[in-house]
C-alpha cells in the first residue's frame, strides 16, 4: 500500500502495515494486467454532468485489488461499487442491509444463520452468482494458510459456510456473534470461475464482481475508470453511466480539481483542513468526519527500557495533544484519551487518558529506574505526521527524553519492520475502520495473535498479552450487550495500562464536493468515498 490509503494522508496505507510483504507480486500483476488495457487513456471528463461523474482519491491507485487482501484506500473504496457483500452496510454507521442476499435473516442469536442469494445476481461477465461462490470465497477468508488480511476478522467466530442448495448458504458459527452483519459486510463474494487458482488476478487489478459499477480501465498512478452494469438488479443501482477516478496524491493539485468556477472533479476526497475554508467560499461542500484515523506510538517492548509499561505510560503523557491537534492538526482531532476515538459511540473512557503531565511523565520515569534516556523515534515522512511529531520531540525533550526524529518513506519503514529491524518507537497513522466499526473489530485490528503489529513489531508477547486477548475473546464472545459493554471497559482499561500500541490523537477526514453537480454523497471517518446513493443534481 505504498503511499496510498492509510488514514490521512498520501503516504499511508494499511496493507502495507498489515501485508507488505505481498506488495512486490501484487504491484507486478497490477502492472501487467494495465499493460493488457493497451495504456491509460485521457482522463478528461467524459460526457454530460448527469450522465458522467469525475472524483479524486487522494490515494494510489497501484496496490493489491483482492478484495479479500487489499487495504489500500482506492482498491477498498472502488470494490464497494464494483463488489458485493451478501449483506451490505451504511457507509458511515455500517446498519446492515441486503446486498447479494435477498433478505436480512430474522434471527441471528444461534449458531446458524442462512441466506438465500438474491435471484437473478450476475457477474460482471453475464454469469450467474451462485452458492459456491459464496463457499468458495469464505473457505479462502476461512483458511490459516491463506491468512489474507480478512481472516482474523472471520476465524474467531465462524467455523464454515456451507452451501445449502445452489442459491442458499449458512454460516456455522463457533458462538452467537454479536456483530455477525456487520462482519459479513467485509467479505465480498468473487467468482469462482474467474479466480479460482488464480488469486493474481485479482491483485493484479482484475474486476470481476456483481456490483453497479463494472470497471472498464485501469491505469496505475492515473486513474481508474468505470461503467453502471446494465444487468445488476441490487438496491442501489447506479446513477452514472460513467465514472473517472483520478489518483492524485499531492494535495495541492487535489484540492485545485474541486476548486474555481468549473471544477473539474465533483467530488474529493482526503481535503485538508488548511484549504476547507477556501473551498467554502468557491461556493464547495466541506465537511469532516470522525473515525478511527489516528496518529499512535507503537513501542518495540524487547528493547529497554520499552517493555516497562511506566515508560510507555510516561511518553504518552509527555505529549502536548491540545498543541498537536492546534499546530499539527489545524484543530480537526480529538485527544487520544481511549484507545477507540472518544467521539464515536463504540469509546469509553479508559483509566488512562494520557492528559499533559509533564510531571507526572518525569514520576514514572524515575519509578521505572530511567534516566538519560535517549529515544530515536521513527516516522513516516506524510506532512501530518511530520508536523505532529515536532510537537511528540518538544514534549520529550522537556521531561529530559533526548529525541531524535528519523522519518522515511512508508514503504521504507514498514520494510524495516517487517524484515525483523530493531528500533525503539514508531509514530504514523493508522485507520482500522474502512473495515468496519464495532469494539472487537477496532481493538482486533491491532490487538490479536495473528496481528504483526502486535508480535512481529511490537515484540509483545508475555502473560499481559494473554491476559488482554481472553479478555478480548470473553468480550467479543458475551451475548448480553450491558455484559459485553463491561468487558470492553476493561478492555480498554487494559489497553491503556499497557500502551503497547495506542493513539495520540484521532484525525478527521474532511471531504468537498460541488453541490450544485451532486448530491447524496457524505464524509466518511475513514479514506474513500461512496457513490452508490450520489446523483447528479
Amino acid at each position: 500500500m505504498s503511499r496510498t490509503a492509510m488514514g490521512t494522508g498520501p503516504a499511508f496505507d494499511r496493507r502495507t502495515l498489515l501485508r507488505y510483504a505481498g506488495l512486490v507480486g501484487a504491484t507486478a500483476a497490477f502492472s501487467s494486467t494495465i499493460a493488457a488495457c493497451g495504456g491509460p487513456a485521457s482522463t478528461n471528463k467524459t460526457g454530460s454532468a448527469t450522465d458522467s461523474l469525475t472524483a479524486v482519491i487522494g490515494y494510489g491507485n497501484n496496490q493489491s485489488w483482492d478484495p479479500l487482501q487489499t487495504a489500500s484506500a482506492f482498491s477498498m473504496a472502488a470494490i464497494l461499487h464494483t463488489y458485493e457483500s451478501l449483506v451490505e452496510g451504511d457507509p458511515v454507521t455500517r446498519a446492515p442491509f441486503p446486498g447479494l442476499a435477498k433478505a436480512l435473516p430474522a434471527d441471528t442469536s444461534g449458531t446458524s444463520i442462512k441466506f438465500e442469494l438474491r435471484a437473478g445476481a450476475q457477474w460482471h461477465d453475464g454469469k450467474p452468482v451462485t452458492a459456491d461462490d459464496v463457499v468458495f470465497t469464505y473457505a479462502r477468508a476461512l483458511d490459516a494458510k491463506e491468512n489474507v488480511l480478512i481472516h482474523s476478522f472471520f476465524a474467531q467466530w465462524l467455523q464454515e459456510v456451507k452451501k445449502v442448495d445452489d442459491h442458499t448458504v449458512e454460516f456455522v458459527l463457533k458462538f452467537p456473534f454479536p456483530y455477525a452483519l456487520q462482519r459479513i459486510q467485509i467479505c465480498k463474494i468473487l467468482p469462482k470461475h474467474v479466480f479460482e487458482n488464480n488469486w493474481p488476478l485479482a491483485a493484479g487489478g482484475k474486476v470481476v464482481g456483481s456490483g453497479p459499477y463494472r470497471v472498464t480501465e485501469q491505469a496505475p498512478l492515473s486513474h481508474t475508470s468505470f461503467e453502471k452494469f446494465a444487468a445488476y438488479n441490487g438496491p442501489r443501482p447506479a446513477a452514472y453511466q460513467k465514472m473517472l477516478w483520478k489518483s492524485i496524491v499531492d494535495s495541492a493539485p487535489r484540492v485545485a480539481a474541486i476548486s474555481g468556477a468549473k471544477p473539474d472533479a465533483q467530488i474529493v476526497e482526503n481535503i485538508p483542513a488548511a484549504n476547507a475554508d477556501q473551498l467554502r467560499k468557491a461556493g464547495r461542500t466541506v465537511e469532516f468526519a470522525d473515525g478511527g484515523n489516528n496518529l499512535y506510538l507503537m513501542f518495540n517492548t524487547a528493547h529497554a527500557p520499552f517493555g516497562d509499561k511506566r515508560v510507555r505510560q510516561a511518553l504518552h503523557y509527555a505529549i502536548d495533544k491540545k498543541k498537536m491537534i492546534e499546530i499539527g492538526l489545524r484543530g480537526t482531532g480529538t485527544p487520544g484519551t481511549s484507545f477507540i476515538n472518544p467521539k464515536l459511540p463504540q469509546s469509553q473512557p479508559a483509566s488512562q487518558s494520557f492528559e499533559f503531565d509533564p510531571a507526572k511523565a518525569k514520576q514514572l520515569l524515575a519509578e521505572a529506574g530511567v534516566s538519560n534516556l535517549k529515544i530515536s523515534l521513527s516516522t513516516t515522512n506524510t506532512s501530518l505526521v511530520l508536523d505532529c511529531v515536532k510537537v511528540i520531540k518538544e514534549g520529550w525533550d522537556a521531561v529530559g527524553v533526548e529525541t531524535t526524529l528519523d522519518s522515511q518513506d512508508t514503504k521504507a519503514l514498514f520494510s524495516k519492520l517487517d524484515n525483523g529491524n530493531d528500533f525503539q518507537v514508531v509514530s504514523t497513522t493508522n485507520n482500522p475502520m474502512q473495515f468496519g466499526n464495532d469494539p472487537d473489530l477496532l481493538i482486533r485490528y491491532y490487538y490479536d495473535a495473528a496481528s504483526l503489529m502486535m508480535t512481529k513489531y511490537a515484540r509483545w508477547n508475555n502473560a499481559d498479552t494473554q491476559a488482554l486477548l481472553a479478555l478480548q475473546n470473553q468480550a467479543a464472545a458475551e451475548p448480553d450487550e450491558a455484559k459485553r459493554n463491561g468487558l470492553n471497559k476493561q478492555l480498554l482499561d487494559l489497553i491503556s495500562e499497557q500502551a503497547v500500541i495506542y493513539p495520540i490523537v484521532f484525525t478527521q477526514l474532511g471531504t468537498a464536493w460541488d453541490p450544485t453537480a451532486i448530491t447524496g454523497v457524505r464524509a466518511q471517518g475513514y479514506p474513500g468515498i461512496y457513490l452508490n446513493q450520489a446523483k447528479p443534481v
